[in-house]
């Protein structure tokens, strides 16, 4: 019993790891430079069929089918996705606000309908299978399996959490942040804010290619109900939950966010009657929209909220403490 929990702990993390890594590519986007992308499922989406379509094996029905390694179908999911956003956001990166989100929302939607009615290259409704799976050997024992899996990765958010740290701290992601709480400001500096928000854009589109990608090899199997606008949903969750502007906090917030979304769908087939459950479904978005309200009532900037970084000389910008200022007014 002690090994199936384990075993199925390990499905749990995987899968909110990958989740963990859609949330850093988001947070990128919206929590380091302010573009408001709804279009997250797209993105997914073109990752996972790209890599999906690389590594699978020969398919006389399809286009693909190339049988490479699963390594380059994620390289190449990444890649895919980045270029995608980098095209896209050359046509939308100069909206603002809801206009951006209207235009994501709608490649979005493009995407997910391409990949219903695109038979013979993303077989249509009736997806993709017989996508290689890491450690696929060792699915008859699931706990090794499982434990290999969640190696595997924990090593790729452990490193895009590195790297996004490091830009982050870097001259480039300071100037994200400037472009973000001050654009007039940033151009009087000679910077060009286009550019980096372009940047940005699709550096975090390229990051939610390979969480599909990911995802698509540690699932098995894709179509496109996998890519429903409730995905961007989750993923907007996840980034505010956990704290916004904040790597950490986004990783946390995917965990978080996802065993809610998992927890309520067992209490609600717990509950309801089998026959019910599909008009119950509606019950967990409840479920989980009073959690996620608890949340933020507690923690409204989320539960890691963003590290002001003035710079990397003098560290963490820090609000002094109201005894702090008492203190010094009576000194004066």
């Amino acid at each position: 019993m002690n090994l199936e929990l384990i075993a199925y702990g390990a499905f749990f993390l995987t899968m909110a790891l990958t989740y963990a890594i859609i949330a850093l590519g988001l947070n990128v986007q919206w929590g380091q430079t302010g573009l408001f992308n709804v279009g997250i499922a797209g993105f997914v989406a073109i990752g996972a069929y790209t890599s999906a379509l690389l590594t699978t094996p020969d398919d006389p029905n399809r286009f693909g089918g190339f049988d490479l390694p699963i390594f380059v179908g994620w390289i190449g999911g990444a890649i895919t996705a980045s270029i995608a956003s980098f095209l896209i956001g050359a046509l939308t990166i100069r909206l603002r606000a809801d206009y951006l989100a209207i235009a994501t929302f709608g490649v979005a939607v493009v995407v997910q309908l391409a990949a219903l009615n695109l038979e013979p290259l993303t077989g249509g409704p009736f997806g993709v299978g017989f996508i290689p799976r890491p450690f696929a050997e060792l699915a008859g024992n699931p706990l090794a399996f499982g434990l290999l899996n969640l190696a595997v990765l924990s090593l790729v958010v452990g490193s895009t959490y590195l790297l996004l740290e490091r830009l982050a701290r870097s001259p480039w992601g300071r100037v994200l942040r400037s472009v973000r709480e001050d654009e007039q400001a940033a151009l009087a500096l000679g910077k060009n804010a286009t550019k980096f928000r372009l940047q940005a854009f699709a550096l975090g589109g390229g990051i939610m290619g390979l969480a599909g990608a990911t995802q698509a090899h540690f699932i098995g199997f894709i179509a496109p109900e996998n890519y429903l606008p409730i995905l961007t949903f989750q993923v907007w969750a996840m980034l505010i939950v956990g704290g916004s502007g904040n790597n950490r906090g986004a990783i946390l917030g995917a965990v978080l966010v996802w065993g809610i979304w998992a927890a309520s769908a067992g209490i609600v087939s717990a509950i309801v009657p089998p026959e019910q459950q599909a008009r119950a479904a509606a019950l967990q978005i409840v479920m989980i929209g009073v959690a996620l309200c608890a949340i933020l009532l507690v923690r409204p900037r989320g539960i890691l909220g963003e590290e002001r970084m003035i710079s990397r000389h003098l560290g963490k910008l820090r609000t002094p403490s109201p005894t702090a200022n008492s203190s010094a007014d009576r000194k004066a």
